[in-house]
């Protein structure tokens, strides 16, 4: 029976496994009773090897391979530990990590700076960072994948304060050291700390940004809105020559969607030639949907299908949203039926809500009430939320009734997005102490909305809800709008000539601005290119 620390996969190779080995005896042995052992440590050298190899091209069968290995009696060297480990920091099994570890300690492999820097990763990756640090304070400190490694693991643990005392304490950091710190600052949402750690990293000068650093510094800009960054880290990959692969361009492509400048998403995927693939062609598609060019994403989803590309859910979904925002019922049923009976990708609960919605904004009620009960799925809170807001437009209140019901039953604590945006805007106002800021926010409302009348507008009332007498109340309480209280604090925040995006919900309303409503034709713009030298923005310099 195995003593307990060794690995539960080597059944019978262990300590007598090495004890079976031909010993070298004590007195002088005749030339041909030595070469026997040495034939022995050859075999067993290239018994190792053998499978070591087989572990290199069977990842997945690592574990099992090294055990066939101590089965035949051979000595795993510090290749086959490292591989067998790399396949417990894939599977995040630390016990066999563990148990890997005892054995490479009673083998003295333990202390090779490979298997050393294998089980660093293990321990990590299976969060058990006080095993990892154990390992990695025994001398092995300067060690750059030692390090990563152990990076890694805090920020996999979310440790802010433990991330930042070992990230400071680096004694070398290279690009990996810094992806991991810029990555973990997007993934917990601090967008703008992600941008300046890529200032201090361009700073330091201790390594160059790579596609993955990149993608995550574009992906922070996306969030922010930040399109004046978004050029500067455009025109940075073309300047360094940094290939604009997949995950690259689809980055970028949602970077200048979701920024209103929808001729910028364009222009990098006209530009991907062969790098394009499903994902590119998905970023470009709900880049058109989110910015109101539904018939230009039908467009593209046709011309994705000459290609013979074979789109999967995501891009259906998309089309389908493009579908309803556009008002194309027929071409959204077209869809919904190719896509099971063409494609054979079987509907979820996005699909059927994007069916229901594209009933629901063309005012048939009929057919989105039969969708809904043909859902193989329970309805969730966005499905109702259409359905709602559908009632709402088309004054069906009867069903509205209804359907608030069953979103009140779905999603209790959910609130509408919309009056949820008006009071953050509302309380902005109110916290603010300075008078004369709100005195020239509602001053240039009032002069918008004359001028607007005069140009022939005519406001909507009807979805004034307050039980309002006066026509001339109703119109100015729609002035408070969160859309148009940004323009507004736009205007009086910016210099004449710069454009205003005003970002709404899930759909980006893009308005430019030059001056005070002035009309003017939109300016040719100039793409970043291989000579491109943009200078960062002077307020928020990268």
């Amino acid at each position: 029976m195995p003593p307990p620390t060794v690995p539960f996969f080597l059944t019978s190779t262990t300590l007598a496994a090495a004890a079976a080995k031909p010993q070298r005896p004590g007195p002088p042995s005749p030339p041909a009773q030595q070469q026997q052992p040495r034939e022995a440590r050859d075999g067993s050298r290239d018994a190792c090897a053998s499978y070591t190899a087989r572990m290199r091209l069977n990842p997945q069968l690592a574990l099992r391979l090294f055990d066939h290995l101590l089965r035949s009696g051979a000595d795993p060297d510090h290749v086959a530990y490292a591989l067998a480990l790399g396949r417990c920091a894939r599977g995040r099994d630390r016990r066999a990590a563990a148990q890997l570890h005892s054995h490479a300690a009673k083998r003295g492999a333990a202390s090779h700076r490979r298997v050393c820097n294998g089980l660093i990763h293990a321990y990590a990756v299976c969060g058990s960072l006080l095993d990892a640090r154990k390992v990695f304070d025994r001398g092995h400190e300067g060690d750059a994948v030692a390090w990563n490694s152990l990076l890694r693991g805090y920020a996999a643990a979310g440790d802010v304060n433990a991330l930042r005392e070992f990230f400071v304490g680096m004694q070398a950091r290279d690009t990996v050291s810094w992806n991991t710190i810029i990555a973990w600052c997007v993934e917990n949402g601090e967008y703008e700390e992600a941008i300046a750690v890529f200032r201090e990293m361009l700073a330091s000068m201790e390594c160059l940004p790579d596609r993955v650093t990149l993608v995550s510094v574009i992906s922070a800009i996306t969030y922010l809105g930040a399109l004046a960054q978004g050029l500067w880290a455009h025109a940075y990959v073309c300047r360094k020559g940094i290939e604009v692969e997949e995950r690259l361009s689809s980055a970028l492509i949602n970077m200048y969607s979701k920024c209103g400048c929808i001729e910028g998403a364009v222009h990098v995927f006209e530009n991907l030639g062969a790098q394009m693939n499903v994902d590119t062609w998905n970023a470009m598609l709900a880049g058109f949907t989110a910015n109101g060019c539904s018939e230009k994403a039908l467009e593209l989803f046709a011309r994705m299908e000459i290609t013979g590309l074979v789109p999967n859910k995501i891009t259906f979904n998309t089309v389908l949203n493009a579908c309803s925002h556009g008002g194309f019922v027929e071409e959204g049923m077209g869809c919904f039926e190719r896509m099971t009976k063409v494609y054979g990708i079987e509907p979820d609960i996005a699909h059927y809500g994007c069916m229901v919605d594209l009933f629901c904004r063309a005012g048939l009620f009929d057919k989105a009430e039969k969708m809904i009960q043909m859902m193989p799925m329970k309805p969730d809170a966005a499905v109702w939320k259409a359905l709602v807001g559908a009632c709402k437009t088309h004054r069906n209140f009867e069903l509205g009734r209804k359907a608030g019901h069953m979103l009140i039953e779905a999603a209790p604590n959910d609130h509408a997005g919309s009056i949820e945006i008006d009071g953050v805007i509302h309380e902005f106002i109110s916290g603010d102490k300075s008078h004369s800021s709100k005195e020239d926010i509602y001053e240039m409302l009032s002069e918008m909305c004359q001028q607007l009348k005069v140009a022939g507008y005519v406001p909507d009332t009807s979805h004034v809800l307050l039980d309002i007498d006066d026509e001339d109340v109703k119109e100015s309480s729609l002035a408070l709008h969160s859309e148009k209280l940004a323009i507004a604090f736009g205007l009086i925040s910016t210099a004449p000539g710069t454009p205003i995006r005003i970002a709404k919900n899930l759909r980006r309303r893009i308005m430019l601005l030059r001056g005070f409503l002035e009309s003017s034709a939109l300016t040719s713009t100039r793409w970043p290119a291989a000579d491109s030298s943009y200078p960062a923005p002077v307020d928020n310099k990268l």
